[in-house]
C-alpha cells in the first residue's frame, strides 16, 4: 500500500456520480468577483453521506488476504491458493477490537491488487472458494459484515481496481468484470456504508494497464447502496496525500475541483504519479486557491495510516507497533485537523488481531478517554458579548453560536469560576452551515492582561490544539478571520497530564 496511487477526479466524475449544482457542489466562473467566490465557498455543505462519515471520526482498515500468508505487501496474483488457510479466523474479534478502541466503522480489503477475493465470487477462480480454509466454503466478507451488524459497527469494502491475476485486465471487458464484482459485494452482504478505491494502476498479466471506468462504477454504487460514501478515488472523500495519519495545519473541506484545477497538492492528476513529498504543511482550499477549478465542492480529507510499518501482517513487525502516545498524536493531527482517521489493524496468519496491537489500542483508547473525560468549561459562565454559551457545551455539533464579525462580535469570553489547569483546546464548527473560520486566537487572563495560549487557522468539523500547560480562571476565543458569519458549535478545554511543559 506504500505510495498509493490516486486519481484526481475531473468534473465529469462528480456529475456522473450524482452531483450537479447542489449544496455540496457549485460551479464558478470568471465573471464572479472574489467576494462572491468566497461567499459561495462559505455556504457549501456536506451531503448526508459525507456528514455521517465525518462524525465517525475514526474508521478501521482491515488488510487481510493472500499477502498475509506470503509476507508481501503487493502480491503478483500467482500465489498457490493452498497458502490461504487461517487456523482460527475470528471476524468478530476483529470488529470488537476496533469497537473497543473507539472505531465506529470497519473497511475490509475484499480484494487487493493480487486479485485474490475474500468471498466466493462467481467472477474468478482466484478466491477463498478454492482455498483449503473451511474446505472452500468460507466467506470472509460475510463474516465481517455479520460481525459489524451484530456489534453495531459500520461496514465498508475495499475493492482494488488493479487486478494482477485477471486476464481481462487492460481491456474493456475488465470494467464489466469489475461491475460484476461490485454487484456481488453490494447485494449479498446487507448495508454497505463505504466503498473504498485507490487509484493503483499497474500492469496486468497481459502486460497492459487498464482505463478505469470510475464514472460507471460510481453510478452503480449510487444505485445499489445510495447511502455509502465513495472514497478515496471517489467523489465523496479525498485522500489527504500521505500515509502518515497527519493532516494539514490548514485543512479545508471545500476545495476547487474540475478540469481547470491548476495545482497538485495531495491528490494526483495522473494515475502513475505518486504525490510529491509530505503534504502536511500545504494548504488546500485557501482564498487564493478557490478559483483554481471549475467548481467548488465539499470534498473532505481522510488521513490513513497503519498501526504497523506495513499494511498487511508481518511477524517481524510485532515489536514495531506504533505506541499509544504516537497514536494520540495521530488522532490530534487527523481528527483534530478536520479529517477522519483511517487506522489499519491487520490480522495475522491465524486470522486474529495480535495481542501486540490490542494492548496498544486499549492504552490509546484509555489515554483519549482520560484527556476528554472532563470539559473544564462545563461550569463556566459567559461574560462579555456572549452570555448564552449552552450551544457550545451541549455535545451537539448541529447547534451553534453565530458571529457577525462586525465590531466586537467575534469573541467568546468565559469565566471558569475558579483557577483551572489546561493544555488542550477543542473547537468545532457547525459544518451543516458551512466551514467558515480562517483564523483564531485562544487567550487566557494572567491577572494583568490577556495572553495568547495558542492560535490556529481552520476549524471545520473538529480542531484540537495542544499547548504548554496554563493555569487561569478566565479564557477567551477570538475569531480573527472568517468567511461570512462563522457558526461555532462546540468548545472544550482539557488537561493532558502527559503534557505538562510550561
Amino acid at each position: 500500500m506504500k505510495k498509493r496511487i490516486q486519481l484526481m477526479l475531473l468534473m465529469t466524475a462528480f456529475t456522473t456520480a450524482g452531483f450537479s449544482q447542489s449544496k455540496n457542489f457549485v460551479r464558478i466562473d470568471k465573471s464572479m468577483s472574489d467576494e462572491e467566490v468566497v461567499n459561495i465557498a462559505a455556504t457549501i455543505t456536506p451531503s448526508e453521506q459525507q456528514l455521517r462519515w465525518q462524525r465517525l471520526e475514526i474508521t478501521g482498515f482491515i488488510h487481510f488476504g493472500m499477502n498475509t500468508f506470503t509476507g508481501r505487501e503487493w502480491g503478483e496474483g500467482k500465489d498457490d491458493l493452498k497458502l490461504f488457510n487461517p487456523t482460527a479466523l475470528d471476524a468478530r474479534q476483529w470488529v470488537k477490537t476496533c469497537k473497543d478502541a473507539g472505531i465506529k466503522q470497519v473497511i475490509l480489503t475484499a480484494k487487493h491488487h493480487d486479485g485474490f477475493c475474500l468471498w466466493p465470487t462467481k467472477t474468478t477462480e482466484y478466491s477463498v472458494k478454492n482455498s483449503p480454509w473451511k474446505d472452500g466454503k468460507g466467506d470472509v466478507v460475510k463474516e465481517v459484515a455479520d460481525a459489524c451488524k451484530e456489534l453495531g459497527v459500520g461496514f465498508g469494502i475495499y475493492l482494488s481496481p488493479w487486478d494482477r491475476n485477471n486476464a481481462s485486465y487492460g481491456t474493456a471487458e475488465y470494467n464489466d468484470f469489475f461491475i460484476e464484482q461490485l454487484t456481488e459485494l453490494l447485494t449479498q452482504y446487507g448495508k454497505v456504508d463505504e466503498v473504498w478505491f485507490d487509484g493503483a494502476n499497474g500492469e496486468g498479466p497481459n502486460g497492459k494497464k487498464q482505463v478505469y471506468d470510475f464514472e460507471r462504477w460510481y453510478a452503480h454504487i449510487r444505485k445499489l447502496q445510495p447511502q455509502a460514501v465513495i472514497a478515496v478515488s471517489g467523489p465523496d472523500v479525498r485522500w489527504v496525500g500521505t500515509e502518515t495519519g497527519h493532516g494539514r495545519e490548514q485543512e479545508w473541506s471545500v476545495v476547487p475541483v474540475g478540469k481547470n484545477k491548476k495545482y497538485n497538492e495531495g491528490s494526483q492528476t495522473k494515475a502513475d504519479e505518486p504525490p510529491s513529498g509530505n503534504n502536511r504543511g500545504q494548504v488546500l482550499g485557501s482564498r487564493s486557491q478557490l478559483r483554481d477549478g471549475d467548481a467548488l465542492k465539499w470534498y473532505p480529507a481522510e488521513m490513513d495510516v497503519s498501526i504497523r510499518p506495513g499494511w498487511f501482517y508481518h511477524e517481524a513487525e510485532d515489536q514495531k507497533v506504533k505506541t499509544a502516545e504516537y497514536l494520540k498524536e495521530i488522532y490530534f493531527h487527523s481528527v483534530g485537523r478536520n479529517g477522519v482517521l483511517l487506522l489499519n489493524i491487520p490480522p495475522d496468519k491465524r486470522g486474529l488481531i495480535t495481542d501486540f496491537d490490542i494492548t496498544v489500542l486499549k492504552s490509546w483508547k484509555a489515554k483519549l478517554d482520560k484527556i476528554f473525560k472532563t470539559n473544564l468549561l462545563n461550569d463556566s459562565k459567559g461574560i462579555g458579548a456572549v452570555k448564552k454559551i449552552k450551544p457550545l457545551l451541549d455535545g451537539n455539533d448541529a447547534t451553534h453560536i453565530s458571529f457577525s464579525m462586525k465590531g466586537n462580535d467575534n469573541v467568546v469570553e468565559l469565566d471558569l469560576k475558579k483557577e483551572q489547569t489546561f493544555n488542550v483546546l477543542l473547537l468545532q464548527e457547525n459544518v451543516t452551515v458551512g466551514q467558515r473560520v480562517e483564523s483564531f486566537v485562544f487567550e487566557y487572563w494572567d491577572g494583568k492582561g490577556w495572553k495568547k495560549a495558542t492560535e490556529g487557522t481552520t476549524i471545520g468539523f473538529k480542531r484540537l490544539l495542544e499547548f504548554p500547560t496554563i493555569k487561569a480562571s478566565k479564557v477567551r476565543l477570538r475569531i480573527v478571520s472568517a468567511r461570512l458569519q462563522p457558526a461555532l458549535a462546540e468548545m472544550g478545554l482539557y488537561f493532558d497530564e502527559k503534557n505538562k511543559v510550561k
